[in-house]
Parts: C-alpha cells; sequence; structure tokens
C-alpha cells in the first residue's frame, strides 16, 4: 500500500502550530475521545524532549485552571460530533488564556470547530453509517499531530513511518479480527453472563482499556466496569481476584508489555483461565506497521476488533449496542 498523505488539516494547524514556540502541550477529551488522548501523550512522551503534556478531562481542565496553561501552549481537543458541552467550554477556556487550540471533530460546522482555532476532521463509523479506513480515523489524525510536533521541536523523523504504516492499518485490523475471531467465539459465551467484567492494560493500551470499559461495557451494556492500570493492578485491585472473577487483559507491544505480562502472571495464578481474556498483539500479523510504531498503532487494532466482541455480547444479552441507552443523548441537561 502507499503511505498516507498528511492530512491537510493536520499540516495547516501544525504549520500554525510550529510557527511560535510553544512550550506545553494540553489533550482535553471526555469519554471515547479522552481515550485516544493516553496513547497520544504516550507517544509524545517517547518522541519528543521539548514538549511536556498532560492529559484532561474537559470539565476538570477548566475547574482546575492549570497554571501551566499559558498563551505558549497548545491545546488539542477532540469530540466525536463537536457538540460535547465541556469539551467546547474548554476550548473557549483555553483560548481565553491565549493558548492555541487544535479542535478534532468529524462535522467541521460544529460548534466545537466553531470554537477552536484549527480544525481537523476524520471519519467515525457512527456518523458515517458505514465502516471506515482506520488510516482516516481520530487515533490517526491525532499520532500524525504528535509526530509532526515531534519533528518540528526535536527533529523527530518518524512520521514518515507512521504515514507509511498507515497505509497499512486497516489490513492489519481486518487480520486481527480473523486472528481474534475463535477468542471472542470461545469467550463471548461466558462473558456475557457476568455482572462485571474489568478491562487491564499499561502504556499507549491503557486508552484502548479505559474506552472499552466506560464507553462500551458499561455505557452500552450497562455491565459494571473498571479500566485497571495493570501495575496499580498489583496496589490493591487484585483483592477482588477470584475463580469467578471476568478480565480482559490488552498485552501490547510497546516498553510497558511486561507490566502487562506480569499481571497475566498473577491473573492465570489466582483467577480462572475461563474467565480471563487475554488479547495478546504478539499473535498479530503486523506486516506494513513499522516496528517502531507499532507499540502505538496496535490499540487501534484493540479497540477495533473488540468491537466485534461487544456486538457478539450484546446478542448473547439481547441487550441492544447503541439505542439501548437510558441517559446518553436522551436528556438535555447532560
Amino acid at each position: 500500500m502507499p503511505p498516507v498523505s498528511l492530512d491537510p488539516g493536520v499540516s495547516s494547524a501544525l504549520d500554525a502550530a510550529t510557527a511560535s514556540r510553544i512550550d506545553h502541550v494540553f489533550f482535553v477529551a471526555c469519554g471515547g475521545s479522552l481515550s485516544i488522548m493516553h496513547p497520544a501523550k504516550f507517544m509524545l512522551d517517547q518522541a519528543s524532549a521539548s514538549l511536556p503534556s498532560d492529559v484532561y478531562n474537559a470539565a476538570e481542565f477548566t475547574s482546575r485552571k492549570p497554571r501551566r496553561l499559558t498563551p505558549q501552549s497548545l491545546v488539542i481537543l477532540c469530540s466525536m460530533t463537536g457538540t460535547t458541552r465541556e469539551t467546547v467550554a474548554a476550548t473557549r477556556f483555553a483560548r481565553e488564556t491565549g493558548a492555541r487550540t487544535i479542535v478534532l471533530t468529524t462535522d467541521t460546522d460544529s460548534p466545537l470547530a466553531q470554537a477552536g482555532d484549527h480544525v481537523v476532521d476524520f471519519e467515525a463509523p457512527y456518523t458515517t453509517g458505514v465502516p471506515i479506513d482506520a488510516k482516516n480515523s481520530n487515533y490517526a489524525r491525532l499520532y500524525q499531530l504528535v509526530l509532526g510536533l515531534a519533528r518540528a521541536f526535536d527533529g523527530n523523523t518518524q512520521i514518515d513511518a507512521l504515514l507509511a504504516s498507515l497505509g497499512n492499518l486497516q489490513t492489519a485490523i481486518d487480520k486481527a479480527q480473523e486472528t481474534f475471531a475463535p477468542l471472542f467465539d470461545d469467550y463471548a459465551p461466558r462473558l456475557a453472563r457476568k455482572d462485571v467484567i474489568y478491562t487491564m492494560a499499561s502504556g499507549a493500551s491503557y486508552g484502548a482499556a479505559y474506552s472499552f470499559a466506560i464507553c462500551v461495557l458499561m455505557e452500552m451494556q450497562w455491565i459494571n466496569s473498571q479500566a485497571i492500570h495493570a501495575n496499580e493492578f498489583l496496589h490493591g485491585p487484585f483483592e477482588v481476584l477470584d475463580e469467578d472473577s471476568a478480565f480482559i487483559l490488552f498485552k501490547g507491544l510497546d516498553s510497558t508489555r511486561a507490566l502487562e505480562e506480569r499481571a497475566e502472571t498473577f491473573l492465570t495464578r489466582f483467577g480462572s483461565a475461563e474467565n480471563i481474556m487475554v488479547l495478546d498483539a504478539e499473535t498479530l500479523d503486523l506486516s506494513g506497521i513499522d516496528p517502531a510504531l507499532r507499540g502505538n498503532l496496535v490499540p487501534l487494532i484493540f479497540f477495533d476488533t473488540l468491537w466485534r466482541f461487544a456486538y457478539k455480547i450484546a446478542d448473547l444479552r439481547g441487550h441492544e449496542m447503541l439505542e439501548a441507552r437510558r441517559y446518553m443523548k436522551k436528556l438535555d441537561d447532560y
């Protein structure tokens, strides 16, 4: 596959952002959009020595009012529809301080797009109604922004490898669907009966575990859940583990994989393998994905493939995925 071209919106935003001094990056969003900010920070931490960063829930960002937010700050915000009130408010708050803002949304006419300095659009299956190519996802756009910043401020040269890898990402996702299919068929009947399912990961994969816990299991299936950091698991949460406990463990390929492996050792020692589903990136065919970036791109593969597992659970539970919400998008004041 030919390499992906740098997205025009990303290119324009980078040109403006790198024309002036930046000394701090803030990643700000809510819910599923917040989950993608964790791997973005992970990537920036490892790619740039010049740009420290923080990840904030949008409402906490405006409430906390970090003094580190100055006219030399860059604030990157995301809302799929561009209508998340807290994220729109956070964008306006950031601009009031003089900080530069880049907003990501599928709707370039949305309130978020109107509030930000620079708009980067992306595609999502929820808005198009049809599958998308992962190279056009919010992850892909965000990673382009991150490595574009690292190139400008640190001389990092990975963005070309990223663009080449994004051209092969959808193929890797499709192959992962085939690899994980037997695993999903095996675990879905048992996990569908559980009242509580924990997710666990570390590093770049933590955001995918967080998103699956709060946006899929809790929001769409009303299954109690919690995303647990793989090392934090061993500092308290492991006390809930018994043979009936259900876990989904993400084993990625970044520098924190050993933390996930250690957690797996404990899970299998005191839990039941029948209730512990492990997604191991080492089992995947990642041809065409640059080895240095596989740890960063695997979380998107996890997240995308788990949608198929979520629909299996939904069918078994007789609980629709998107339509059976009680509160989400049904209350005017939330």
